[in-house]
């Protein structure tokens, strides 16, 4: 079995990753960077098979989860191409695609399931669900040849799915050769002590800044990172308010096909429709989405006397709209999302925004990445032959914190 990093080898997101063995081919992950611009034309990785399905010896491309940066070019690919993802993420992907200008759906060729193997061609995969800021994302076990390959994609062991981590502590893949492991905590300036916020870490802070908080909460986080929105939600009960998602995030609550994350008919729950959602509703005549979440509305009217108990998914395009409404008196803003896009132009807007009605921003957020000191334990766990890095800027740091490192460069084809 022999490997090629296509992208990811010195960049954090873009991954993809060609296997071939005895003339068969997989791919993992297909991902759009994230220094591309949403309006950028990406090309797909010079893959064969990807963009015209005619090639045999392509079996199939395996999804670790549904963020842009492992999915965002799958959109491109051939109809005829076999995709293999989670079926939760299959769903999240689905209902994405109605609200975002770059969604996509997917009809899968297959579902992975936890632990559990698919075979393609030469390969068996086994899929190891994990966690991460990405609802139902998962590693992958590669064998063929005689070869073992494990594939990290992105994980983390501070989350609300941290018994996973554990579990594959406890229960990893033996006789690995190699160990393809994102790195995305290993940069110029790291030590290796680092450690960051856990995902009770910001439920805890949430819950002092919305009880502090006099007005509406404004909640600003990707509903598609659901332990987040499980922690807005606990924190907003655990401070006597109410949780206001949009209809994109009780969507995907919704999608996740799980009675434990909050959904829009849950008493202290309730949906507001944004006008950009409601415009998008009209256009479309899918009124079955406004239907599914009728008795749970909240409209504009309602917010300027309810202010003091709301907590609210927040984007700067409601902005005009809450102004209209006149509820932002004695508001706070909650960033929950990664800190540097508050650097780029919609960031700025966002401050400027918050700063013209005196609205205070905290910032809480927990990483979705493993920090080194849980890496190395994963390491330790595997005892690979080899570690590669991957999903990193610093893969020339990785000797510094794990043995047996082997870099290698994007377009290069390798032995496993």
């Amino acid at each position: 079995m022999r490997a090629r990093i296509h992208r990811g080898a010195h960049e954090i997101g873009g991954n993809c990753v060609e296997l071939e063995a005895q003339s068969s081919r997989i791919v993992l992950d297909l991902g759009r960077p994230l220094s591309a611009p949403l309006d950028a034309d990406v090309p797909l990785p010079t893959v064969p098979g990807l963009k015209t399905g005619k090639d045999a010896s392509l079996v199939g491309l395996l999804l670790s989860h549904p963020h842009l940066d492992h999915c965002g070019l799958v959109g491109k690919i051939a109809p005829d191409v076999p995709v293999f993802l989670g079926e939760a993420a299959s769903r999240i992907l689905r209902e994405a695609a109605f609200f975002a200008p770059v969604g996509f759906a997917i009809e899968p060729a297959g579902l992975l399931r936890h632990r559990e193997n698919l075979k393609l061609g030469p390969f068996t995969i086994t899929s190891y669900l994990n966690d991460h800021s990405a609802f139902d994302a998962y590693s992958f076990l590669i064998e063929a040849d005689g070869r073992r390959l494990f594939y990290t994609g992105d994980l983390r062991g501070h989350g609300r799915k941290a018994s996973l981590f554990e579990e594959l502590l406890r229960q990893p893949p033996d006789d690995v050769e190699v160990l393809l492991m994102e790195g995305t905590h290993i940069g110029p300036d790291t030590d290796g002590s680092e450690r960051g916020a856990s995902e009770a870490d910001i439920e805890s802070a949430c819950v002092e800044t919305f009880r502090a908080t006099k007005g509406m909460v404004l909640a600003c986080f990707s509903p598609q990172n659901i332990d987040r929105l499980v922690t807005i939600y606990r924190a907003s009960i655990q401070s006597g308010r109410i949780f206001v998602m949009d209809l994109y995030a009780a969507a995907i609550a919704a999608a996740t096909g799980r009675d434990t994350i909050p959904q829009a008919s849950w008493d202290r729950v309730r949906v507001y429709l944004p006008q950009s959602q409601r415009a998008k509703v009209i256009k479309e005549q899918a009124f079955e989405r406004t239907n599914a979440v009728r008795t749970a509305r909240i409209y504009p009217e309602d917010l300027w006397a309810r202010r003091a108990e709301l907590t609210m998914t927040f984007r700067l395009s409601m902005a005009g709209e809450l102004e209209s409404a006149g509820c932002l008196a004695g508001a706070s803003a909650v960033w929950s999302m990664w800190p540097g896009y508050l650097r780029e132009a919609s960031g700025q807007a966002l401050k400027g925004f918050l700063d013209r009605h005196g609205i205070p921003l905290f910032q809480h957020h927990a990483s979705g990445h493993a920090f080194i000191p849980d890496l190395k334990r994963l390491v330790e766990a595997v005892a690979p032959r080899r570690v590669v890095p991957i999903h990193t800027f610093a893969g020339d740091r990785f000797g510094e914190f794990f043995p047996r490192v082997e870099p290698h460069a994007d377009g290069e084809w390798w032995m496993v």
